[in-house]
């Protein structure tokens, strides 16, 4: 008996098959086909041969490949008894669902003792599909690996494409060939991390950002993950996702994975890319839900922290609060040091009252002159960390997770979320500081990894978010983590926006965002104006490059106003201006990576919704190799219609351009189709500078 199901979006089908009531194998993922295609003809054609070498019968590749069915790769679940004998499940089909978009498949042991689940969910507006597996057991046992529904890898694909990075250096692409064996790469640190981010990209041979066949993977989890590639003796591939091994650390009876997002694109990188911030914008964020923050424009931040870090101030934080309001900032947030005793990085953290040094008469005078300068005001906190030298630490040691005699990261321990009375106690302390005053946002830091991974942390701090996210829905939450350290899909359900990097550099934000774009929608990106000379890489850089590669996400500004000069106050204020003037289509845009025949160019494209406009930022990160620049290409355009074409920044043209490229003196129009296939000529260029080319369909 062979069953069959399948799952449609606009961009990619996927159908799933099973024997004799056995565990289903994804038989064909790709792009859409026909609604009468016949999927049990599919099962048969998926059937590979045999022969000498090898078993009689293939073991299937299963959505959770079982060790009972001699399958000779990496197996799907990991369990122990209590006594630490392995458990071995053999899982049959019991029954299924399927309701517009959504099938669940369940299964169990012969025993009935053991019951596994597996859950696929189509999202038609973003062509995502989400997936995820739970196992539940009549005793307690012991968890080690549970991965969510395996898929296969295309065998066209030469490379996979995954991340690394660190602190200040984040979404480094990792181009990997694919051979005989495991590409393995795991998170233990207990967040996402800088290192490991949970995304891969299987591109088949000759996949460009603009066109070829790519496959997307994102697992939406901020505890840890691990994530295996692997390529089978008899040739087949399989991709695991799931949380971090052993991050179980207690017994349960109940065990379930996070949401693994898929996508397939036939347009190259960019396909998925769409897919993924579309994805983010319609159903992670909260936006659209009334309930969960009111809809309004994205306001220009102003963070204090490289003005003034811990040396606050209050004449001194109004008067730079009365500066970046003249610059255009619309949000002032108030970054580290406000809370008692904390003057440094050493101490202090955990004692969430307000500094009366500091503030003698409360935060109320700052935020109202914060908000007689139009701004709203957010305020930092890092909640789930404590300094040993604090007054909660000294009367709740054992509110720290770990041995006692860890080793620190900036002088601080990690609170245990998984205790309800920790929970507690910050949800007391940062509801005062809410209620008592009028917030509207909070940076959430998270400044060292845990001391061992452990799923519970990941699942009480987003239960404490989801209780603050309850009691005060105006208060929107940026996911900060030593910059781009906690960025996924799970911390995203719960908060709005990212600090995607401590590094303020524009340079290294060009490259950081530019990986980025591959999952991340430009509305609930971070990016500020930092200093002329950069606190983390000591760069000197124009304000127009820092102005413009902030303009091409959620701008903001993190310097002190005081240390500008006329020329580069009014740069920031035109480029702010300008911003705001294209934000309402430009935070709803889909960001397209652009293929440059340039590597010293890093480009990409902002297409609005209805694809009417659009605008193109090329980021020159080097010297070219050739003396002229290379025509920029554009995507996705209209090929039979017309396009008026203007450089958005001509005054940025340096001397040392002496020819007359059209764009350096007027706009001109011209096709879509000549758009894709030649490009434009652009002024020629100094390093660490950006061309801001604007799109109009006529």
């Amino acid at each position: 008996m062979i069953q069959t199901w399948r799952l449609d979006t606009p961009t990619q089908t996927m159908v799933l098959g099973a024997a004799n009531n056995r565990l289903p194998s994804i038989v064909y993922w790709g792009m859409p086909l026909r609604t009468d295609e016949d999927l049990e003809s599919l099962y048969h054609a998926a059937r590979i041969d045999l022969t000498g070498g090898m078993l009689d019968v293939n073991p299937d590749l299963s959505i959770c490949p079982e060790a009972s069915a001699t399958f000779p790769g990496q197996m799907g679940m990991i369990l122990y008894s209590q006594d630490a004998k392995p458990i071995l499940p053999k899982l049959r089909f019991e029954s299924f669902t399927q309701d517009d978009d959504v099938l669940t498949l369940n299964y169990a042991n012969d025993d009935g003792a053991l019951r596994y689940q597996a859950r696929f969910e189509a999202f038609q507006d973003s062509g995502l599909i989400a997936v995820s597996a739970t196992v539940e057991t009549d005793q307690p046992v012991r968890l080690d690996w549970l991965a969510a529904p395996v898929m296969p890898a295309s065998q066209s694909a030469t490379e996979m494409v995954d991340f690394s990075g660190r602190w200040c250096g984040e979404f480094n692409e990792v181009r990997t060939l694919w051979q005989a064996g495991i590409h393995s790469r795991e998170n233990r640190t207990g967040r996402t991390s800088h290192e490991h981010f949970p995304g891969l990209m299987i591109p088949s041979q000759g996949a460009l950002n603009c066109q070829g066949e790519v496959y997307g993977f994102h697992y939406g989890w901020s505890g840890g993950h691990k994530m295996m590639a692997e390529e089978l003796p008899d040739g087949r591939r399989q991709v695991q996702f799931g949380h971090a091994t052993g991050s179980e650390l207690a017994l349960g009876t109940r065990f379930e994975t996070a949401a693994l997002y898929l996508t397939y694109s036939d347009v190259g990188f960019n396909g998925c890319a769409v897919a993924f911030q579309r994805h983010v914008r319609h159903h992670i964020v909260k936006y659209h839900e009334p309930s969960r923050l009111p809809k309004r424009q994205r306001p220009v931040h102003y963070n204090c922290w490289e003005a003034v870090y811990f040396d606050h101030n209050v004449a001194e934080l109004k008067e730079i609060a009365s500066l970046a309001a003249k610059l255009g900032a619309e949000r002032f947030v108030l970054d580290d040091g406000w809370f008692i005793g904390r003057n440094d990085d050493t101490s202090s953290l955990g004692d969430w009252d307000i500094d009366v040094d500091k503030y003698p008469d409360g935060l109320q005078p700052l935020i109202d002159h914060i908000h007689a300068e139009g701004m709203t005001f957010g305020i930092w906190f890092e909640p789930e960390m404590i300094n040993p030298d604090s007054n909660t630490y000294r009367q709740n040691p054992h509110w720290a997770l770990g041995d006692g005699d860890q080793i620190l990261g900036r002088q601080q321990k990690v609170l245990n979320m998984a205790l309800p009375e920790v929970r507690d106690f910050l949800f007391e302390k940062i509801s005062t500081i809410l209620q008592n005053h009028d917030v509207d946002y909070i940076k959430w830091d998270h400044n060292r990894v845990l001391p061992l991974p452990d799923a519970d942390q990941a699942r009480g701090v987003y239960a404490l978010m989801d209780r603050l996210n309850a009691k005060f829905p105006q208060v929107e939450i940026e996911s900060c983590s030593s910059g781009g350290g906690r960025i996924d899909y799970g911390i995203l359900k719960r908060t709005g926006r990212v600090w995607l990097s401590d590094s303020n550099d524009a340079l290294e934000r060009a490259r950081i965002q530019f990986g980025a774009a591959l999952f991340l929608p430009a509305c609930i990106t971070g990016s500020h104006v930092g200093p002329k000379i950069c606190h983390t890489s000591g760069r000197v850089l124009s304000m127009s490059f820092r102005a413009w590669v902030a303009a091409q996400r959620h701008m903001g500004f993190e310097m002190d106003p005081r240390e500008l000069d006329e020329d580069d106050t009014v740069t920031l204020t035109k480029i702010t201006k300008w911003w705001k003037q294209n934000r309402d289509w430009m935070m709803q845009a889909d960001i397209l990576r652009l293929d440059s025949h340039d590597d010293a160019i890093l480009a990409e494209q902002h297409m609005s919704q209805d694809k009417s406009q659009f605008v193109a930022f090329a980021n020159r990160i080097d010297t070219s190799k050739q003396i002229s620049p290379r025509p920029l290409k554009f995507t996705a355009l209209d090929a039979a219609r017309d396009y008026i074409i203007d450089l958005v920044n001509r005054e940025d043209v340096v001397k040392t351009s002496r020819g007359n490229p059209v764009l350096k003196t007027q706009s001109i129009i011209l096709s879509g189709q000549y758009l894709m296939s030649h490009g434009v000529a652009l002024p020629w260029a100094f390093p660490n500078s950006c061309w801001v080319v604007k799109g109009n369909l006529i």
